[in-house]
C-alpha cells in the first residue's frame, strides 16, 4: 500500500522497537499501521472526537488571534493542504516572510496549560511540526499553547475557576515551543514510512488471503 502518512500521526511510526526480532517499526507502530489498513477497507475514518478537540475547534480563531495580539503577528488560518511521496498535512499557520510555522494546542483548563516548555515537549507533537517543516520548506516551527476561557457548554461538572480565565494577562495565556528543521530526522521518516508500506501491504496480503470466499 502507498500510505501517506498524516503529520499529525508520523509519531506513532517513529518509535524504536524494543528488540530486533521486531524489525524496523515497534510494536505500537505496526498496530498502527494495521488500523490504517483497516480504514482503508472499510473506508471509515476511526477518528475520534472529544471535549478537549470540540474546545479546540470552537476556539481556533480567538486563538489566533491571541497569538496575534501577543507576539504582535498578523497570520490568519491556512486552508493549504500539503503533501509530497510521504506525508500530507493542514498546518495551523504559516509566517512565509520569516519561514516559520505555528502550530496551535487550545488547553483544555487551567490545569492542563503547561507554563513551563519542559511540559510542552511532546514526541507526537515534535514530529508532527517536523512533518510540517519539510512540506512547507521551513527552518523551524512553533507550538503554542493558548489558555481561552472553555465554552460552558462544554465544562459540565469541573470548577468554573478552572476554565473562566479571561481576566489573566494575555501573555500569561500563552506559552511557547520550538521546534528546528533537522534533515537527518526527515530521512528517517522516510525509511520508518518504507517500512510501513511493506507492512501495509504485507497486513492487506493477509486480510484478503484470510477473508476470501472459499467454494
Amino acid at each position: 500500500m502507498n500510505l501517506l502518512i498524516r503529520c499529525s500521526s508520523i509519531g506513532k511510526l517513529m518509535t524504536e522497537p524494543k528488540t530486533k526480532a521486531e524489525g524496523p517499526l515497534s510494536v505500537g507502530a505496526k498496530t498502527y499501521i494495521r488500523s490504517l489498513v483497516s480504514q482503508a477497507i472499510f473506508g471509515v475514518d476511526f477518528e475520534v472526537s472529544s471535549k478537549e478537540m470540540e474546545k479546540g475547534q470552537l476556539m481556533e480563531g480567538e486563538a489566533i488571534a491571541l497569538l496575534n495580539r501577543v507576539r504582535g503577528l498578523s497570520l490568519t488560518k491556512n486552508t493549504e493542504r500539503k503533501e509530497n511521496d510521504w506525508i500530507t498535512g493542514e498546518a495551523d499557520l504559516f509566517d512565509t516572510s520569516a519561514r516559520r510555522g505555528h502550530d496551535l494546542k487550545c488547553s483544555w483548563s487551567v490545569a492542563t496549560f503547561p507554563i513551563a516548555t519542559v511540559d510542552c515537549e511532546d514526541k507526537l507533537y515534535e514530529w508532527q511540526m517536523r512533518g510540517y517543516m519539510w512540506l512547507w520548506d521551513a527552518s523551524e516551527w512553533e507550538v503554542n499553547y493558548a489558555l481561552l476561557s472553555t465554552p460552558e457548554h462544554l465544562i459540565r461538572y469541573e470548577p468554573a475557576s478552572m476554565h473562566f480565565v479571561d481576566h489573566v494577562p494575555e501573555h500569561l495565556r500563552l506559552t511557547t515551543w520550538k521546534v528546528e528543521r533537522d534533515a537527518a530526522k526527515e530521512a528517517l521518516m522516510v525509511e520508518k514510512i518504507k517500512a510501513a508500506r511493506v507492512y501495509a501491504s504485507e497486513v492487506l496480503d493477509h486480510f484478503n488471503q484470510s477473508h476470501s470466499l472459499t467454494t
